[in-house]
């Protein structure tokens, strides 16, 4: 009788590449062996494993360095610093392919490595957005010591003067903001009924330009902005939207000093949650006698009443 070998001990870029293995075996034999008349069971099954295996390449391939990422993490954040959920996915790699596969993907992917020979640790639970107003920690503290933190990638020019500033703006003015955005079809932003039905109707809410890389001004027309929006139930969210340099720069704003300038950006950096998650929480008390806002049958992407979309 052959004794069956220990299972060895696999990190997640390891199991990453046994189950990309076994996915395309199991994809090819479907693919060989599928019916020629009824098909279908075949291609759904190969659908999932797809589905299920897709991104497992990428995975398999990075080896990273501990030491190094967490060394860079005692520097100040920037613009795409990673925030808990994505520092989690950087620990743990294969985070994102176990916590939205399912029971049945789950048990796929552990049986899979059990027959390779493999033990493998499942990934803990991403943490959750908070919905506190965080601190902004010392880290993010010194940087708004240290000049205004916007700089432009590798090549680019930066932003101009005018752009350098966070606008303090009430509802009415946030809310037209937003329309312009969507009237525009700019692709980033939309205003409506949903978003001035559940905005602080008398906070002050905050504006500034604060692109990612791949929305740097220089081949699109407009700024990506940072909103700092005060929610009807008192939260802070933070959200991006598309905005014309003409319409930013007409803005009027009370005078904020420049350091609370600089910290409010901070803190839109710092913020988990932006309108979407607000919205899926405010869902089951969303009606006409509650806030005062009447949901549409379906809400999609493309709505144009603001609505946050449906995944």
């Amino acid at each position: 009788m052959t004794q069956r070998a220990r299972p060895r001990r696999v990190d997640d870029a390891e199991a990453a590449a046994v189950l990309a293995g076994r996915a395309l075996v199991e994809i090819r034999a479907l693919a060989r062996t599928a019916p020629p008349d009824q098909p279908g069971r075949h291609l759904e099954r190969i659908a999932f494993v797809a589905h299920l295996c897709h991104n497992l390449p990428a995975v398999a391939g990075r080896r990273p360095g501990r030491v190094l990422r967490r060394l860079g993490r005692l520097l100040p954040p920037g613009r795409d610093a990673p925030d808990r959920r994505e520092r989690a996915m950087e620990d743990r790699p294969m985070s994102w392919t176990w916590h939205t596969s399912g029971p049945d993907g789950r048990a796929l992917m552990l049986a899979w490595l059990d027959e390779a020979g493999c033990r493998w640790t499942p990934p803990p639970p991403l943490p959750e957005p908070r919905k506190d107003r965080p601190g902004l920690g010392v880290a993010r503290s010194v940087r708004a010591l240290a000049g205004w933190p916007v700089h432009p990638p590798r090549g680019h020019r930066p932003l101009p003067p005018q752009a350098r500033a966070v606008k303090a703006l009430d509802t009415e003015a946030i809310c037209e903001v937003h329309e312009e955005a969507g009237r525009r079809r700019l692709g980033l932003g939309v205003g409506g009924p949903w978003l001035r039905a559940h905005l602080a109707a008398d906070a002050t809410h905050y504006l500034v330009p604060d692109p990612a890389d791949h929305h740097w001004p220089d081949p699109v027309p407009w700024w990506e902005c940072t909103a700092l929006l005060t929610m009807r139930d008192g939260e802070q969210v933070s959200t991006s939207v598309a905005v014309m340099p003409e319409t930013f720069t007409a803005l009027g704003s009370a005078p904020l000093p420049r350091y609370r300038q600089r910290r409010l950006l901070q803190l839109g950096r710092a913020i988990e949650r932006d309108t979407y998650l607000w919205g899926l929480d405010h869902e089951a008390d969303c009606g006409p006698d509650r806030c005062g806002y009447t949901p549409p049958p379906r809400q999609d992407p493309e709505s144009s009443d603001g609505a946050p979309p449906v995944q």
